[in-house]
């Protein structure tokens, strides 16, 4: 109960408590000041040659809805349960020696599955839901490693580009998802949310335009249109193809 009351006064006061979480063993950083979604209008003239595939068929660890990470009935971490979380199939993310995985809690976590250290722990959510009350900071869309960077999403209103390596920050902006992004060369598309798809440029974090969307589901990229349900955007400027 101690450990529970110092993890919350941590949270509520909006600090990184310390240099490690009174909880989650590991190097932690601090809560992400995410900047306000600028969207500047502009149009993609480098258009991707294909969506990156991530396979995340051979990591074998498994997590329940209590933030517990399992190789088999063998425990690799343990994470801090809420009773307050939506219901998803989220997975860890393997990817060299080491599984990242999205929390109930808002947090990313690089853990050495062999040692079960962590290695790190990122905020992924937007500072101010804390205070503002929002139901939900879970990490839903799946993470993707890639090169250098873990891309990591969730409820709680920031889509984030991190060092593999520490943990740091990127980038994160005001995008919150539900459902699995796509990156596709130097771009990521989100459907967030506020029934919008982003187009991001991965290597600044700009968004470069939005269009609204009839269905919150995951985005798929080929050919230069992005299609999302039903819908097919050109990925040049967000304009609906008919």
């Amino acid at each position: 109960m101690r450990k529970i009351a110092l993890f919350a006064c941590c949270l509520l006061a909006l600090s990184a408590c310390d240099k490690h979480d009174p909880i989650l063993s590991g190097t932690r950083t601090a809560i992400f000041d995410t900047k306000q979604i600028n969207v500047l209008s502009r149009d993609i003239t480098d258009v991707p040659a294909s969506a990156f595939v991530f396979d995340n068929s051979a990591c074998r660890y498994s997590q329940d809805a209590s933030n517990v990470i399992w190789d088999g009935d063998r425990r690799v971490f343990s994470g801090f349960p809420t009773s307050n979380s939506v219901k998803s199939n989220q997975r860890p993310s393997c990817s060299g020696n080491y599984i990242y995985a999205g929390l109930t809690t808002g947090e990313v976590v690089k853990i050495a599955p062999k040692s079960r250290q962590i290695v790190w722990v990122a905020d992924v959510y937007r500072a101010s839901n804390l205070t503002g009350g929002a139901p939900m900071v879970d990490i839903v869309a799946p993470i993707i490693p890639r090169a250098q960077d873990v891309y990591a999403a969730g409820l709680g209103d920031a889509f984030c580009k991190l060092s593999a390596q520490t943990g740091a920050k990127k980038w994160c902006i005001d995008i919150g998802t539900a459902v699995p992004f796509v990156l596709a060369d130097n771009y990521a598309f989100v459907v967030a949310t506020d029934d919008y798809l982003y187009a991001v440029e991965t290597n600044t974090g700009d968004v470069y335009w939005r269009a609204p969307v009839a269905e919150q589901v995951a985005p798929t990229y080929s050919d230069g249109l992005i299609t999302v349900g039903r819908e097919y955007f050109d990925v040049t400027d967000g304009v609906v193809k008919k």
